[in-house]
């Protein structure tokens, strides 16, 4: 095989290891996609019973909502996210609704426990039933910079049960879903005018401002954008193509 050849059948084998990477990293995403229910393989994390809280968590899809489900996120969001957006939020709100109900929104629900006392035989005794939704996560398996990723959409928490540990333990079992799927990382986006939201998650949780968030790609331009994009990586593969990321946006 001369040097010409020998040219064309490495670029041939390039294109057949892309094409069979990317079937793959296809494969990944819909599998996870598929998964019904993805607390079903942590059960430990159905209950959350710390700081004088007792909540049940359990799962949902944005095109299963309930129309009393769909205004109570609508609402949520509203109280905390319109400050944040300031004059963007009225166009934000718009496309929050769009993806909410999407089929592809995976959702896990907080619902507080009620403590209820009531008779039994003649004793008293305390009912514990399943009360109303008071917060929630919205996540999706995709592909950010050629790896499979769980990118959380949102996090939502009603300010009364702020402080109580919920944030971090529902980013604990987004982790540990997106490492039962084979994701690569967790990717998030958070509005810079959220101090408290970009403290709990680089300070708190240790994620890092992702070589594709605008600061990383173009400092000069970057800190016109509103938000920043962060990230956990979970294996060496997935941190290399995200530092990749920022060398050849870096190079442009």
């Amino acid at each position: 095989m001369d040097a010409e050849g020998k040219i064309e059948h490495r670029a041939k084998k390039t294109r057949r290891e892309i094409l069979e990477k990317k079937k793959s990293t296809e494969n990944v995403i819909k599998a996870a996609s598929l998964v019904k229910d993805h607390l079903s393989k942590f059960p430990q994390f159905r209950h959350y019973k710390r700081n004088e809280f007792h909540a049940h968590l359990d799962s949902g899809r944005g095109n299963k909502l309930t129309l009393a489900t769909r205004k109570y996120i609508q609402n949520l969001l509203k109280l905390n996210m319109e400050a944040p957006y300031g004059s963007e939020w009225a166009a934000e709100e718009k496309i929050k609704r769009r993806e909410m109900v999407a089929e592809e929104a995976c959702y896990i629900f907080v619902h507080e426990i009620l403590n209820e006392a009531s008779e039994l035989k003649g004793k008293n005794s305390v009912c514990r039933c399943v009360g109303p939704i008071v917060g929630f996560v919205h996540y999706r398996f995709v592909v950010e910079e050629e790896v499979p990723v769980v990118y959380v959409y949102e996090l939502q928490l009603e300010p009364r049960v702020h402080g109580k540990g919920l944030g971090k333990f529902l980013m604990q079992l987004i982790e540990l879903i997106a490492c039962e799927c084979g994701m690569g990382a967790v990717v998030l986006t958070v509005q810079r005018a959220n101090r408290l939201a970009m403290d709990f998650y680089i300070s708190k949780l240790r994620y890092t401002i992702s070589a594709i968030s605008p600061s990383r790609v173009d400092p000069l331009l970057g800190p016109e954008k509103s938000y920043e994009i962060l990230c956990k990586t979970f294996d060496p593969d997935a941190q290399a193509v995200f530092e990749a990321a920022q060398d050849s946006a870096a190079d442009t």
